[in-house]
């Protein structure tokens, strides 16, 4: 059931399989395209290619971490404009603060249910859709 009436490209970043895994399924359910990556230099050369309409994108991954990808993805005037909501097991001030800083939308605790996940897509919908 897609309650946006549209269907989204979404990218999921997050170095735990079983996170990609989940967020893939609950967002296929909710009728959108999916696509994964391991960690940010992965995620950097699939928003080029994919070109998605929102990122979900986790902040403790080695090699390059979720606040660094959301600032490189940001920087590129093509993608400045997709949302970003961070992901992580920790909720605290500072970790929100730091994401909206390096210009995330949003920050979603993990775990996150299905409804949560969906929920973030239908909130920046009108924001996606503004886009194209």
């Amino acid at each position: 059931m897609n309650t946006t009436g549209s269907t989204f490209k979404v990218l999921v970043i997050d170095d735990s399989n079983t996170i990609r895994r989940s967020a893939e399924i609950f967002l296929k359910q909710g009728g959108h395209e999916v696509m994964l990556a391991e960690d940010g230099f992965d995620a950097l050369a699939k928003v080029n290619d994919y070109q998605p309409h929102l990122i979900f994108c986790d902040i403790l991954m080695p090699r390059l971490d979720g606040y660094q990808t959301c600032a490189i993805i940001k920087r590129n005037a093509k993608f400045s404009g997709v949302p970003v909501v961070m992901l992580s097991s920790k909720d605290g001030v500072f970790d929100k603060a730091r994401g909206r800083m390096v210009g995330a939308q949003d920050y979603l605790t993990k775990p996150f249910t299905k409804d949560q996940l969906l929920q973030a897509v239908q909130q920046f919908g009108a924001v996606i859709q503004g886009v194209n």
